[in-house]
């Protein structure tokens, strides 16, 4: 796919206003460059264009290089506003190599494509060695030009041909082309869709088993839609590339907090036994038991007996051992009770041993008393 900085010079003289290319030469002239930014841009997204006028008062630049339609479509506007004069082709020419040469990319090889819908007349442009010696300078400076000839621009007859020799001296491996358009019904841009001048550009995008230059379709039991990630080439759709990037990207961090939460809400595993697992059963049917037979009944019957027996014997031995029980409860409560008598003994005889001393204390006092008033008093 190439790799081009484009400057497009259109022709913006009187000649324009003419009617012989649907609905006039400048609205058709404005839909060519519509067309060739659209493929320049869609065959590479690093390409850019720029676009300049030729006529009027001196060669203008309109629009540098850029890869904004819009920017591109407002140059045209502003063109359409500024028709009148005579075109000036190699001081267009001259200014268009200055704009390439200072292009931001310098990797971009230069183009300069050029609308023609007047005639030479006696200009400049009229002069075949001075064209010829132009299209060498270029052609040194590795810039190609292609010729877009149409209206009046067209060169008949048995006259001079300077466009065909300017293109002639500068074409080099094939990269410079003039595109003759004669008036009629069809459109400027269709023929040029369809001319070697965007040959390159168009087959960019189509595979080669359909005739183009561009990647072919996988071949059979590929793993993938092409050599691309998500089956787009990010340097033809980046925005598209970087789009679904990041779908997918959202997607599996969406799928990783599912998976986090549900393990998360996931009870703990039972722990493992050493019962085997019951066989499956393949069959879905059911069986109804049989009615039990006199035989089988009687048994039965024996049966229960024997258990109901079982159970009031046990039933006996159980009041048994209840009522032992609670005799030895009664036996330790008896005891506790000769220990309390004992406790009140003991308190009932330290409360005597208390009484009598204090009233051998008192006594005692008393007597105290009673021999000191006994004993004479001394004169």
């Amino acid at each position: 796919m190439p790799l081009e900085a484009t400057m497009l010079i259109i022709d913006n003289s009187e000649y324009m206003r003419n009617g012989d290319y649907q609905p006039t030469r400048f609205d058709a002239q404005a839909d060519a460059v519509n067309v060739i930014f659209q493929t320049k841009i869609d065959s590479n997204p690093e390409n850019t264009v720029g676009i300049m006028t030729m006529a009027g008062k001196a060669p203008e630049v309109l629009v540098t290089h850029t890869k904004d339609l819009g920017q591109v479509l407002g140059g045209v506007h502003a063109a359409s506003n500024k028709i009148g004069g005579e075109i000036d082709i190699p001081t267009a020419l001259a200014v268009a190599q200055l704009a390439l040469k200072h292009r931001e990319n310098k990797n971009l090889r230069q183009r300069v494509i050029v609308f023609v819908g007047s005639p030479l007349g006696d200009g400049p442009a009229a002069d075949e060695q001075a064209m010829i010696k132009l299209a060498k300078k270029l052609k040194k400076n590795n810039v190609a030009v292609d010729i877009v000839a149409f209206g009046d621009g067209i060169e008949e007859g048995d006259g001079p041909k300077v466009l065909k020799s300017f293109v002639d001296n500068i074409n080099s491996s094939d990269n410079s082309h003039l595109l003759t358009v004669q008036p009629g019904t069809h459109l400027l841009s269709d023929a040029l869709i369809s001319s070697p001048i965007l040959s390159a550009d168009r087959s960019a995008s189509i595979p080669e088993e359909f005739g183009g230059t561009g990647a072919g379709a996988p071949a059979a039991g590929s793993s993938s839609a092409n050599d691309f990630e998500f089956g787009v080439d990010p340097s033809i759709d980046p925005e598209l590339a970087m789009a679904l990037r990041m779908s997918m990207q959202e997607a599996q961090a969406r799928e990783a907090a599912q998976a986090a939460a549900s393990s998360a809400a996931a009870p703990p595993a039972a722990p493992s036994t050493s019962t085997p697992a019951a066989p499956a059963t393949t069959s879905t049917t059911t069986t109804v038991p049989a009615d039990p037979t006199d035989d089988e009944e009687e048994r039965m019957l024996q049966e229960a007996l024997a258990l109901s027996k079982q159970e009031n014997t046990e039933g006996g031995d159980d009041d048994e051992d209840d009522e032992d029980d609670d005799e030895e409860d009664g036996d330790v409560e008896m005891a506790e009770g000769d220990d309390g008598d004992d406790d009140d003994d003991d308190e009932e005889e330290e409360d005597e041993d208390e009484d009598a001393a204090i009233a051998k204390a008192i006594e005692m006092s008393m007597q105290t008393h009673q021999d000191e008033q006994n004993k004479p008093k001394k004169k």
